[in-house]
């Protein structure tokens, strides 16, 4: 039971837990009596504090006790969690072991956009003893090579019910809140101007993971317009990255500055140096660079759970006439930067599931389909929106691009 947990034990939580254990077929027991020869039940679940959005499941405990005087052959342990209605049927996964270190699944139904699971096995429990079941809990967001582009949630809350017998009454019930973080990406060091036709630009771009969850199939990428060429620092040499292309916007390029399909432990961060060059024929005036971290990134491009964060603005201008314009060099100035940790200087900020990779003060138009919390905006300065801004919106629309929301920067009232 974390520090959020409140068993359900007063009169009034009990006619709550009753309408909630009637979607689960389950009654509410009537409290055993040290004659009436039933077993008296009670349970305590150790819920994980945080786990992380499209990441890989977190372990949590629960523990089973026979507090009265009367054995039970089957004990048994049901699940509900509820993700607030913003979760697809294919976001949750559950996992248990009783024994050994093999995990088991705990299959799960979907009703009223909530989750129902019970341990497929029951187990002995005798009067006076108790017993601590091993399980993990993640919310995936669909499969490898397929992750959900829609749904998310800021928090779930976990209901575990401990009954006995193939039809027992719920003897007693135990309630978590669990919070859902996310990758965060960012970037840093974005020089204000950069000539068309001259040297490159160079800046930092860091994806970090602040959660207890590992991430599995992590592309980081840098979407910027048609006439970049973008390089990567690497083993002390500057790495030409190819562009890629979205039919649906075919002027926005995006790179895998950290390459496709990394890997990312639990509380880490990765970081690469970037240098960004504007070909001939790139329009004068404002552009932007714009970083969304994307996991489990399919055969489409640009598709799969999205994480965006705060683009940057780079001022395009003219080569000074009469001067010869000089060319990126191919020479490293410094060897690059991919860590486990945090980052120095990149502060701390709340990480989201943004539906755009461009936050500016004006807005695209909103073609979301919200689902009850909503993702800030910051502001950045700028007027107006930019082409890229526009484009990478215009790919969300299209549900190639991020989840609807994470929305973790909204306070709830928790009840």
């Amino acid at each position: 039971m974390n520090t959020t947990a409140r068993t359900l034990r007063s009169s009034v939580s009990v006619a709550g837990a009753a309408l909630l254990l009637a979607a689960t077929g389950v009654a509410l027991a009537p409290a055993a009596t040290a004659d009436s020869g039933l077993p008296a039940l009670a349970v305590s679940t150790a819920a994980p504090a945080e786990i992380g959005l499209a990441g890989q499941p977190v372990g949590f405990t629960t523990t089973a006790s026979n507090v009265g005087k009367n054995d039970t052959s089957s004990t048994r342990l049901i699940y509900h969690i509820d993700g607030g209605g913003g979760l697809p049927p294919n976001a949750l996964s559950l996992q248990y072991r009783l024994s050994g270190t093999a995990w088991k699944t705990v299959p799960l139904k979907m009703s009223d956009l909530k989750f129902f699971g019970e341990l497929p096995e029951t187990f002995p429990l005798a009067a006076g003893q108790s017993r601590t079941v091993q399980l993990r809990i993640g919310l995936p967001m669909g499969t490898p090579h397929n992750g959900d582009s829609n749904g998310g949630t800021d928090h779930l809350k976990l209901t575990t019910m401990i009954s006995y017998g193939a039809a027992g009454a719920a003897n007693d019930v135990d309630e978590d809140t669990v919070k859902v973080g996310a990758l965060s990406t960012s970037l840093s060091g974005v020089p204000a101007t950069a000539v068309v036709g001259g040297p490159g630009v160079t800046f930092r771009a860091t994806v970090s993971n602040p959660t207890p969850s590992a991430y599995e199939n992590v592309t980081d990428v840098l979407y910027t317009n048609r006439h970049t060429t973008v390089q990567v620092l690497r083993s002390g040499a500057w790495k030409t990255l190819k562009p890629i292309t979205s039919n649906a916007e075919p002027d926005l390029y995006g790179f895998d500055v950290i390459g496709k399909d990394a890997s990312m432990a639990a509380h880490s961060s990765t970081s690469v140096k970037v240098r960004v060059a504007y070909r001939k024929g790139a329009a004068l005036g404002k552009t932007d660079v714009a970083p969304c971290a994307i996991v489990n990134e399919g055969s489409i491009p640009f598709r799969g759970s999205t994480f965006c964060g705060e683009s940057a603005s780079i001022k395009l201008t003219a080569a000074a006439s009469g001067r010869p314009t000089p060319t990126a060099s191919a020479k490293p100035s410094a060897k690059p930067s991919a860590t486990a940790s945090a980052p120095a200087g990149t502060g701390t900020h709340t990480p989201t599931a943004s539906v755009t990779p461009s936050t500016t003060t004006t807005a695209p138009a909103d073609t979301r389909t919200h689902t009850g919390t909503d993702t800030q905006l910051a502001s950045t300065g700028s007027s107006g929106v930019s082409a890229i801004a526009v484009a990478a919106a215009a790919l969300v629309a299209a549900g190639a691009g991020a989840l609807g929301f994470a929305a973790l920067r909204r306070r709830r009232a928790r009840g």
